[in-house]
């Protein structure tokens, strides 16, 4: 029988699954498929401070998952389904509110246009056939200089993850904006656990969410400049002692580079 062996040695026809880009075992990898966004060069896209993770010159495309079509599979078209229709009966146009569908690994997301975030969530809220009563958080995400023409002034993401505790479903919500205007509505009034969760996307990110009720620093310090997870940050710090051991700043390690 032939298969990838431990520790990704080649299997019986000779492929190294580690080295193929094309296989299904590994993740983040798309192979020619998705949408490419951009050339990632080193590890982490650094542009400053040195790479020191020794992958300073890996050069690779990301690629992100396009639009997908019906039918989802699983209780994805149900959701959709139901989703579409109660926009519907609010007088919104699905297509508007709804900017695309994608399913990937396994996993339903709806890429949502800011304007009409609060509304779609109350729905999904408070619909007798979706009741996604819990919001397990938001997260950002940053891609910068995009090369995508689909995503120029889409560069920073806030996902959030939907549970509905009575169907047993998991979903997820993507908007996006852009670097320059990085606003968008907050859903705390439709789910109040996301209050530290938008702070700490606006700390990290710089995602402000317009309406939140506090909307400060949650880890930094109030006077810290620029938001520390965005790709465009520089890769530095501070030096730590650490038992009588001084270790370096990241931008002052050995470069790998």
């Amino acid at each position: 029988m032939s298969g990838p062996t431990a520790g990704g040695e080649p299997n019986a026809n000779g492929v190294n699954p580690d080295k193929d880009l094309n296989a299904q075992n590994l993740p983040g990898q798309r192979g020619e498929h998705g949408e490419a966004i951009r050339v990632q060069r080193g590890m982490f896209g650094a542009r400053n401070g040195g790479d020191t993770s020794g992958y300073g010159g890996l050069v690779r495309t990301v690629r992100l998952p396009g639009e997908a079509t019906r039918p989802y599979g699983g209780y994805f078209d149900e959701v959709a389904d139901e989703l579409e229709g109660a926009l519907e009966e609010q007088g919104l146009v699905p297509e508007t509110a709804i900017e695309k569908t994608v399913v990937d690994r396994g996993e339903l997301t709806f890429h949502i246009a800011r304007e009409h975030l609060p509304r779609v969530a109350r729905t999904l809220r408070d619909d007798p056939a979706l009741r996604f009563e819990l919001c397990t958080g938001v997260s950002g995400v940053h891609f910068p200089g995009t090369a995508s023409i689909h995503d120029v002034g889409r560069e920073l993401h806030a996902v959030y993850h939907l549970r509905s505790i009575t169907h047993n479903r998991v979903i997820r919500l993507e908007v996006s904006v852009p670097d320059d205007d990085p606003h968008l509505p907050s859903i705390v009034d439709v789910y109040p656990t996301n209050d530290w969760h938008e702070r700490e996307a606006y700390d990290f990110f710089g995602l402000v969410f317009d309406g939140h009720p506090a909307l400060t620093r949650i880890m930094m310090p109030d006077d810290w400049q620029g938001f520390p997870q965005r790709k465009d940050y520089p890769l530095g710090g501070i030096p730590v002692e650490y038992k009588g051991a001084r270790i370096p700043a990241p931008d002052e390690r050995r470069s790998y580079s």
